[in-house]
């Protein structure tokens, strides 16, 4: 029988403990019970916690009662998580529980407890796309990749905030027992057994912006009024008297993309927009965006967020729009 034991605190996202856990449960529905899943909580505190949406949790066991060893040591995440100093005693136990058990993840930014714990030095991880710039900071020997919806680097798993426990879940299922297992808890759960795309398509922009005032924020004002021109370097370099060379120069160093880069985050903003808030036609999303055409902008959509154009409509527009 294969434990899987999922650390909590107070402040914990819910959902980052019962979608595993769902999973989970859901597989030993088709598993024989000598293969079934053992789940077991596991509270950084005694007694009820209470969630971060104001449910209450009773774990099964305290960590400092949890000394055996686990298939899998699942650190769940919280809102404010990533703001919190790190417990000691809990990274100590973290430590001990990962040098004892087959592997050990995170959901969300649990990732964040499993580096104060030092176990993210070295490795490759993501976390929610929020948090992924202040993991890198704080932990600068972790490689985050925050477009990841799930990720493996040898016996350490993480996933993306939230829902993406229930994807990092499936593929465990999938690791242990094959496709048809995880497929079949998929549809269960009425869920993707996989999904397209990375967190990007969840986040709100790309587009990072420079000080408004600044000669780069005055020509990204510039791009944004006028998407549908050509945004040459030479045409943009014009609107600040510079020389194109040495207004690509400043651009990156201020922006920290290229011009190039810039306009297509935009470009890509803007048809976002569009789609989660109207019915225009895809090529009239794409002219008013300043793409080609819509094949254009199709080939853009998957190259910067993994899914298409029409899939980002599909997935994120409005109810009063579809």
């Amino acid at each position: 029988m294969r434990t899987i034991a999922i650390l909590i605190f107070p402040g914990v996202q819910s959902l980052d403990v019962s979608g595993p856990m769902d999973v989970f449960a859901e597989a030993n529905r088709f598993l024989s019970s000598a293969d079934h899943y053992r789940l077991l909580v596991i509270g950084t505190e005694r007694g009820e916690i209470r969630c971060s949406n104001g449910l209450q949790i009773t774990a099964h066991q305290h960590y400092s009662e949890a000394e055996q060893s686990y298939d899998l040591v699942l650190v769940a995440g919280g809102p404010d998580l990533a703001r919190l100093p790190a417990d000691g005693a809990v990274s100590a136990w973290l430590r001990q529980s990962a040098a004892r058990s087959a592997r050990i993840g995170s959901v969300c930014n649990g990732a964040f407890l499993l580096a104060h714990a030092g176990l993210l030095a070295g490795k490759t991880v993501t976390t929610h796309w929020n948090d992924g710039a202040a993991l890198a900071a704080m932990f600068p020997d972790t490689v985050v990749q925050a477009d990841r919806i799930f990720l493996r680097d040898g016996t350490l798993y993480s996933s993306a905030g939230v829902t993406a426990g229930i994807d990092l879940s499936l593929y465990l299922l999938f690791e242990d027992f094959g496709p048809e297992l995880s497929l079949n808890v998929a549809k269960r759960l009425v869920v993707y057994m996989q999904r397209r795309g990375g967190q990007s398509q969840f986040s709100p922009y790309l587009t990072p912006y420079a000080e408004e005032l600044s000669i780069v924020g005055q020509v990204q004002q510039y791009v944004l009024a006028h998407l549908q021109a050509d945004l040459t370097v030479d045409a943009l370099a014009q609107q600040v008297a510079m020389s194109p060379r040495n207004f690509a120069r400043v651009f990156v160093r201020e922006a920290r993309v290229t011009p190039a880069d810039f306009i297509e985050s935009a470009r890509i903003d803007a048809a976002r927009a569009l789609l989660e808030s109207g019915n225009a036609p895809l090529k009239t999303v794409a002219f008013d965006c300043g793409f080609r055409n819509r094949d254009h902008m199709r080939a853009v959509f998957m190259k910067r967020l993994g899914i298409t154009a029409l899939q980002y409509r599909a997935h994120f527009a409005s109810f009063t729009s579809v």
